[in-house]
């Protein structure tokens, strides 16, 4: 047998008789009850969470920030999404801010819809409306796009269904993209 044959196997057998050990003292030891805490945690159906925010060259101070989940039972069904998202903008100290209720949430790869009900908001008109934005997670470089896109208000927005939203289109201030993107794997 050739030197390095003679190695190969040595090593096979070595890593055989380890392996039989270790099942032998894992079988002989005794067992411990397990609880439901202790039961493996079944990774959420979707998600979008993180602050960033926008770049401006007029020095506009643009942040939105997620906190949106899909559960794993609620996999079928966007439309059972829960959390809630914010978002500010202000130029020159006048502007406005919004809180947004979750309603939906679809994602797939780095990209994420989510929408919601704006539950507060010192913008006149914005309660109650719904509003939808799209994220895609790029690491350092992520990118946002807003249901208001073309209208220039989530005022404006007339009945938008659940999400729904614009390409993403605006860019996030250097160093301050942390989205993440957690994407949906719909049973097909």
């Amino acid at each position: 047998m050739k030197r390095r044959t003679k190695i190969v196997v040595l090593g096979s057998a070595l890593l055989l008789t380890a392996g039989a050990a270790s099942a032998a003292t894992a079988s002989d030891a005794p067992r411990e009850r397990t609880t439901a805490s202790d039961a493996p945690r079944q990774r959420e159906a979707a998600a979008l969470t993180g602050t960033a925010k926008l770049y401006r060259s007029a020095g506009d101070d643009i942040t939105f920030s997620f906190d949106a989940h899909l559960a794993a039972k609620d996999k079928a069904d966007p439309s059972k999404a829960t959390g809630t998202f914010e978002f500010s903008h202000y130029l020159n100290g006048e502007g406005a801010r919004a809180e947004v209720k979750v309603d939906c949430l679809l994602t797939g790869g780095k990209v994420a819809v989510v929408s919601g009900v704006v539950t507060d908001s010192d913008l006149p008109g914005a309660k109650g409306k719904r509003v939808g934005v799209t994220v895609h997670d790029l690491g350092r470089h992520d990118r946002l796009g807003y249901s208001w896109a073309s209208t220039g208000s989530p005022v404006d927005t007339k009945e938008l269904p659940k999400c729904v939203s614009s390409a993403p289109f605006e860019k996030v201030a250097k160093g301050t993209g942390d989205f993440t993107v957690v994407p949906w794997q719909p049973e097909l």
